[in-house]
């Protein structure tokens, strides 16, 4: 019986995740090794029960009274906080997703790696942060990374085992987000409800928003440079506003392969948890005679500037990747809490980069996960520093 382990099972990936696992027999057909989530106690351990998991962990601390006794009776092991995660992480599994939003995901799911999973990945931050030391743990431990978001799945796929040296380019298609025809002018003023409005896909709300300032975007540029290895100059962005190509792979001979879809992630969840099978899933099978158009543009740096910083970052390279996301994280917990606007976002972002490049070397590559973990903590610290100047400046 093959062994999953759900890694933010109670977030929208997770929750999906669940679903195809429940249409596949539930408990009667995988063994649950672990689910862990955040403060969603009642979700996570009604998914403890019905899958009838080893352990559920909480991140929070806090929490672990209330899971206990959520799940008293059951037999299930109730844990909680960082240390706790990585534990269940590294408990034998065969197939983990790794859904945990942001920085906090790297950690667990090099525990998993580090055990010779196949680690579906839907935390792009970690190969952002770490992305050398993930692949060469994924190496060193014969383990598999499948991607997860739709835009790297869509590109896995389209690559149907060509050589990656027959690739000219790389095409990331972007929705475009809640604000894409707001005036550019009017963007400083956008609120946390206006951000949240995405036309196409329902997202948490911390991956809606990042959706809406191409933060989003710019982390999956440099998670596609690292988990394909191809150069920056390779990846392009593109506008794609029906969300129904969900990316293209250019080849050296011209052509170009684009994998279409509904916009339902159970597709590249699907994908990955029968990789490398293709089996039934239930989406919505597309119908090319009720599509009227298929639209493309440039995005605009100006309304957009972190994909200018994701190229910035790769130019850098080193620890660079680990301090743009933690100053992202800090940027985006600040713009939801109402301290700064929409677009100061990006400047915390670029400030504490300049910051940190004049206070130590980004280039240098991290020679391990704790030499990354410093650099996130640190780049935190500047990132509040920099919003605590914006806010006051507001």
């Amino acid at each position: 019986m093959r062994r999953i382990t759900l890694l933010g099972a109670t977030g929208s990936v997770g929750s999906q995740t669940a679903d195809l696992l429940r249409r596949e027999g539930g408990r009667q057909a995988f063994r649950m090794v672990a689910v862990t989530g955040g403060r969603n106690i009642q979700g996570l351990a009604a998914l403890a029960r019905e899958f009838g998991a080893e352990i559920a962990v909480t991140a929070d601390p806090a929490l672990l009274g209330a899971l206990r006794s959520a799940l008293s009776g059951s037999g299930i092991e109730a844990a909680a906080g960082p240390e706790a995660l990585a534990e269940a992480a590294s408990r034998p599994a065969d197939w983990v997703l790794s859904a945990i939003i942001g920085a906090a995901g790297l950690v667990p799911g090099m525990r998993a790696l580090e055990q010779g999973a196949t680690l579906a990945l839907a935390n792009k931050e970690s190969l952002v942060a770490a992305g050398p030391l993930m692949m060469a743990t994924a190496r060193q431990h014969k383990a598999q990374i499948l991607p997860v978001d739709s835009e790297h799945s869509a590109i896995f796929q389209s690559l149907g085992g060509e050589d990656i040296s027959r690739v000219e380019r790389l095409i990331l298609t972007a929705s475009g987000g809640a604000l894409r025809d707001w005036p550019l002018e009017r963007l400083a003023g956008a609120s946390v409800a206006e951000a949240l409005a995405h036309p196409n896909w329902s997202m948490g709300q911390r991956i809606t928003i990042d959706s809406a300032s191409m933060f989003n975007k710019a982390l999956e540029v440099i998670e596609a440079r690292e988990f394909f290895g191809v150069a920056p100059e390779q990846i392009e962005v593109i506008i794609h506003r029906e969300s129904i190509i969900h990316s293209m792979v250019g080849f050296k001979d011209g052509a170009v392969m684009a994998h279409l879809g509904c916009a339902d992630m159970r597709h590249p969840i699907g994908y990955a948890l029968h990789w490398p099978e293709r089996l039934p899933l239930p989406v919505e099978r597309l119908d090319l005679t009720k599509l009227a158009r298929l639209s493309f543009e440039a995005p605009d740096e100006a309304r957009f500037p972190a994909l200018r910083l994701a190229r910035e970052v790769m130019a850098v390279r080193g620890q660079a990747g680990a301090a743009f996301n933690a100053a992202k994280e800090i940027a985006l917990d600040w713009f939801l809490a109402g301290k700064i606007g929409f677009m100061d976002m990006a400047a915390v972002v670029e400030a504490s980069l300049s910051r940190l490049g004049s206070d130590c070397s980004l280039h240098q590559e991290a020679r391990s996960l704790e030499e990354v973990l410093a650099m996130d903590q640190l780049a935190r610290r500047r990132a509040a520093e920099s919003a605590a100047r914006l806010s006051r400046a507001g």
